[in-house]
């Protein structure tokens, strides 16, 4: 019988973790300390695998379905939604790492021993106060020349400091 949102509101810890399954390999585990986890369990290449789908009540009945759902249509396309989960993770770290933020700090960092302090305090503040909020978080490959003008204009609009 599927799981209704009270029923899972209502359980109560137990000495040991226990479940209580949905349909389609969604459960939620209780733990002994009352804390709710989100599991799905498949099967992929012959090898039974959990998945951790999130918290309750943060990720909420219809939720879990719907990943659940997502994480089905990778398996029936042959793909791990574990490891297609661990790659998203990787890629938004290396988005993070390759951001134009990170590499014009990196860049400001290698260039201030040859600027007075004044003047890699005052490049700094008009990458912070300017640059940054336009194209700072974009990964470095998405960056078009029109995007870079138009922060290189915004900073001349300013005036010296921005």
């Amino acid at each position: 019988m599927p799981l209704t949102d009270p029923a899972i509101r209502q359980a109560k810890p137990r000495a040991k973790a226990y479940k209580l399954s949905d349909s389609a390999g969604l459960f939620v585990l209780i733990q002994p300390n009352g804390a709710k986890y989100w599991r799905m369990k498949y099967r992929i290449l012959g090898k039974e695998k959990l998945l951790a789908l999130g918290v309750y009540p943060e990720v909420t009945l219809a939720k879990a379905r719907a990943k659940r759902d997502e994480a089905r249509k990778l398996i029936s396309n042959g793909i791990d939604p574990m490891a297609a989960k661990r790659e998203e993770k990787h890629q938004k770290k290396q988005q993070a790492t390759n951001s134009f933020e990170a590499i014009a700090r990196d860049w400001h960092e290698q260039q201030k021993g040859r600027w007075t302090t004044n003047h890699a305090a005052r490049v700094l503040n008009t990458l912070e106060k300017e640059v940054f909020p336009a194209i700072g978080v974009l990964p470095i490959t998405e960056i078009t020349a029109p995007m870079v003008l138009e922060a290189i204009r915004k900073v001349e609009k300013g005036g010296p400091l921005g």
